[in-house]
């Protein structure tokens, strides 16, 4: 593997770090991984600490800590193992190079919006990194110390990895960029030629694809593997059984062809993996390690051995009773058997993974530890745990966080609320639950505010988000819990803070958005969403429904935050906030903007994004 290869996508709001916190610092939130280039030791992201610990994995315990002063959300070694780089959260994020040998910080950069994964070029020269709420990947030159370019990509890029020649970088984009509505709607991987910083091609996974978390690339350069959640939207919710509603999908992507091979599901015929994270390759490509951080679990999976299975499907052979083409693997459950070891592990959350020697190594959010697995079936031994430092007893917040993203609640362990609510937020697609009719879905739901802004539901059918809580449970994960533990996830849920906008200048509106502001009101627009919830809690008819749901009022939503959560509208039909108040808006029943001169819509626009 390449030094360079790191990235998991930002862990989900954290109790207590960072600039959206949850309170005081209690928790030590492990992310990510990074072998340290010393005998038995690994670096380690503690999120919500603020703090990279080298650990020695053998001994259990730490060498040194380099503190941040915010919360770490990406790592990577460069390939003479000279500097250690490390992102650091935030509206206005930086680069960081610490110098290996004496743990000094050697200089820091600017960098942009929720910067992330790392990747350093072989030379040295080159330092790319993701800039996720930006929609954009930045080039670093490292001897002028300096951003030099930044190159787009479709949306919130989370992971990244550098091709062994360095000839292609590979981005992982954790959401769709597209329309809920449509036939097709899935994430992409960019890639990139490094050498000329232009986008060489957008692959896009199966239908359904979302969530994209852990990206690395074969030790040969010929693959991309990509870990995400394959979501089976377009079927009702009427089970959970053989994957009806959510999968676990590893896609592969042929790099030299630049396009899609096929996407290996990862749960077995009874038994979901929900959200897949960290994945890892071992240098000599025997071994495919990937962190399930619902079900706290490694799968070990034979690289070789699932490639020559491939292979036998390209050449017209049969291996499997559904599996005659490579189409037809992402509908296989049943494709790695014997190809596949799924591990427990004693700990929980395992999200970032590196290899280490002849051991996978992830990090546990939310028990705050290491797990260590072997690799090699000849050395069975069970996942053993290596202790961060002391465990805070989990406060109420912290219970409803871990159980909001536990697929243990589930049935057969299919799902847990993030798997359409990835970082409480919402998965891009459209799903049709049954609490209003069948036949008429609905584009996922902000968890941001839901606590504050009842009704819950786009059609208003829970009178709040208490109702909301309780009904996701019992009919999408199919479970009956304990009230108390709804109670914790209505705390979680209630602990919530907004995210700075990436349209605000250090922190405030920019001259178009003060502007933009003007016209808000004068459209009419703060009639329906005024401040501070930017939603008068009202529901409407504005003419949008369509099919069974035409004539009905609609719930208002609130608007904050809203930069992040298109695709919009209940159907999810308007990717952009140009489309919802032109296209999207015939009648000037959603605001009064039809005789709005060009200049006046972009301020408006300006103004509901920096919310």
């Amino acid at each position: 593997m390449t030094a360079a290869v790191v990235g998991t996508a930002l862990a989900s709001l954290t109790a207590g770090a960072g600039w959206f916190g949850l309170g005081a610092p209690r928790y030590l939130s492990p992310t990510l991984v990074v072998p340290s280039g010393e005998k038995n030791a690994v670096f380690v992201t503690e999120f919500g600490a603020s703090r990279i610990v080298e650990t020695d994995i053998v001994a259990g315990k730490e060498r040194r800590v380099i503190k941040t002063a915010l919360p770490p959300t990406g790592l990577a070694c460069d390939a003479q193992h000279q500097l250690l780089f490390v992102t650091t959260d935030g509206p206005d994020g930086q680069v960081l190079a610490f110098e290996l040998a004496s743990g000094r910080q050697a200089f820091a950069l600017a960098a942009g919006h929720t910067p992330m994964a790392p990747v350093p070029t072989a030379d040295g020269k080159t330092l790319f990194v993701c800039y996720r709420f930006n929609n954009v990947v930045a080039v670093f030159d490292l001897a002028a110390r300096k951003e030099s370019a930044r190159i787009a990509v479709p949306h919130e890029p989370v992971a990244a990895a550098l091709t062994p020649d360095g000839r292609l970088l590979a981005v992982a984009n954790h959401l769709p960029a597209a329309p809920a509505s449509g036939d097709y709607v899935a994430a992409q991987v960019t890639l990139i030629d490094p050498a000329t910083r232009t986008v060489v091609a957008n692959v896009t996974l199966p239908n359904g694809s979302t969530s994209l978390r852990g990206l690395c690339i074969s030790p040969d350069g010929r693959f991309a593997y990509v870990t995400h959640t394959l979501g089976r939207y377009q079927l009702p919710t009427t089970q959970l059984e053989r994957g009806w509603m959510n999968t676990a999908g590893l896609s592969i992507i042929d790099l030299a062809a630049r396009k899609l091979l096929t996407t290996v599901l990862l749960d077995d015929v009874d038994l979901g993996a929900a959200n897949p994270w960290g994945i890892a390759v071992t240098a000599d490509g025997r071994w495919l390690a990937v962190a399930h951080s619902g079900t706290h679990e490694v799968s070990v999976i034979d690289r070789a051995g699932m490639h020559t299975k491939l292979d036998a499907i390209a050449a017209g052979k049969k291996v499997s009773n559904v599996s005659n083409t490579l189409e037809d693997v992402p509908n296989d459950l049943s494709f790695l058997v014997d190809l596949r070891r799924r591990i427990k592990l004693a700990g929980n959350g395992p999200r970032g993974l590196a290899i280490l020697g002849n051991d996978a190594v992830t990090a546990q959010y939310f028990s705050d530890d290491l797990a260590v697995v072997a690799l090699d079936p000849a050395v069975p031994h069970p996942a053993r745990s290596v202790t961060l430092g002391p465990r805070a007893a989990l406060s109420t917040e912290r219970k409803g966080e871990k159980y909001f993203h536990d697929a243990h609640f589930c049935f057969q362990q299919w799902q847990s609320c993030a798997s359409c609510h990835p970082d409480s937020r919402a998965d891009g697609l459209n799903w049709d639950l049954l609490n209003d009719g069948i036949g008429n879905p609905k584009n996922t739901k902000n968890m941001l505010l839901t606590h504050t802004t009842p009704p819950s539901m786009s059609l208003g059918v829970r009178e709040g988000a208490e109702a909301a809580v309780r009904a996701g449970l019992k009919f999408i994960q199919f479970a009956v819990r304990p009230e108390e533990d709804s109670q914790a996830m209505d705390e979680y849920l209630k602990s919530m803070t907004p995210v700075p906008s990436p349209f605000l200048v250090n922190g405030k509106l920019s001259p178009a958005a003060k502007r933009g502001e003007k016209v808000f009101k004068q459209a009419g627009c703060s009639t329906c969403h005024p401040a501070p919830l930017f939603t008068n809690l009202q529901e409407y008819d504005l003419g949008l429904a369509k099919g069974m749901d035409a004539g009905k009022p609609y719930d208002t939503p609130t608007l904050i935050e809203c930069w992040r959560t298109a695709p919009y509208l209940y159907d999810g039909r308007a990717y952009t906030m140009k489309e919802v108040l032109t296209t999207c808006n015939p009648n000037d029943k959603h605001g009064v903007t039809s005789k709005l001169a060009p200049a006046e819509l972009d301020d408006l626009i300006a103004y509901i994004l920096s919310l």
